[in-house]
């Protein structure tokens, strides 16, 4: 239980970290198809007998940049691109688990999580990746913020756009990978959306936007484990549905402030 309770919050600080840029950019069908497809990186491991966090983080990253460089240089929208790969990801997976013979008992842990198969060393994974994913994040916040807000502006003050575009993708897919023990491929995407959705709710500024997105992912996270604990019900599950239920309180809010502004075309 105590390996359940440390990768629970690490989840959920990490989850709603990320959760805060992928609602400012809108880019919540990019969590969605990033985890969808690494179930071809899972099943290649699992017909391989390769560790499945490794080949699915790869096959997360891969997908990741080639949506950001397809993207960017195809003249291809983000959501067309992550469409399209997502759905190939998909089918590669199922391709490889139907062939394959016997049965994998570890995949339906994967689609769907299982806090109690989290080990030492995944908790270790979770760590070191939790670590890196935080420190790129914090190091370059202002200027990822700045992107978020406006890039033809990040790019005429002379920031790497596409560099921390490309970083910001990187950061997406080690989150997806390192949280599909706990949650699962098939709801890992909600962890990186309900929590930056219900700050973005409430507050008005992204200060209180990223305090109230930690805050919800904690308490949906250790909520969901608790709820998981004394009801049976898968942990990723709970989760979400503790999440849910935090946003559509959220929502029930009668509108205060002006939102935060997310995009150029936000900007009067």
């Amino acid at each position: 239980m105590q390996r359940a309770f440390l990768a629970s919050a690490l989840v959920g600080t990490l989850c709603s970290t990320v959760a805060f840029f992928v609602v400012l950019r809108r880019m919540a069908f990019l969590g969605v198809g990033i985890s969808h497809a690494a179930l071809g990186g899972i099943a290649l491991g699992l017909v391989t007998g390769i560790n499945p966090a490794v080949t699915g983080s790869i096959f997360a990253l891969a997908v990741a940049l080639a949506t950001g460089q397809i993207s960017r240089r195809g003249r291809i929208s983000e959501d067309t691109t992550i469409g399209i790969l997502y759905a190939a990801g998909m089918a590669f997976g199922i391709a490889l688990i139907s062939v394959a013979r016997g049965y994998h008992p570890d995949l339906f842990s994967l689609l769907f999580g299982n806090i109690l198969a989290v080990s030492p060393q995944d908790l270790q994974l979770m760590l070191v990746v939790a670590l890196l994913v935080l420190l790129f994040l914090i190091l370059f916040f202002k200027e990822l913020l700045a992107i978020s807000f406006d890039e033809e502006m990040a790019r005429a003050a002379g920031l790497p756009v596409s560099s921390l575009y490309l970083g910001l993708l990187a950061a997406i897919a080690l989150t997806v990978i390192v949280s599909v023990k706990l949650a699962g491929a098939v709801l890992v995407s909600a962890l990186l959306v309900i929590p930056g959705a219900t700050g973005y709710r409430l507050s008005s500024n992204y200060r209180g936007m990223l305090i109230l997105s930690l805050a919800t992912g904690l308490a949906g996270s250790l909520g969901g484990l608790l709820l998981s604990y004394y009801t049976h019900i898968p942990a990723g599950a709970a989760m979400v549905l503790v999440m849910t239920l935090l946003f559509l309180l959220a929502l029930a809010k009668k509108p205060g402030r002006p939102k935060i502004k997310t995009t150029k075309e936000e900007v009067p």
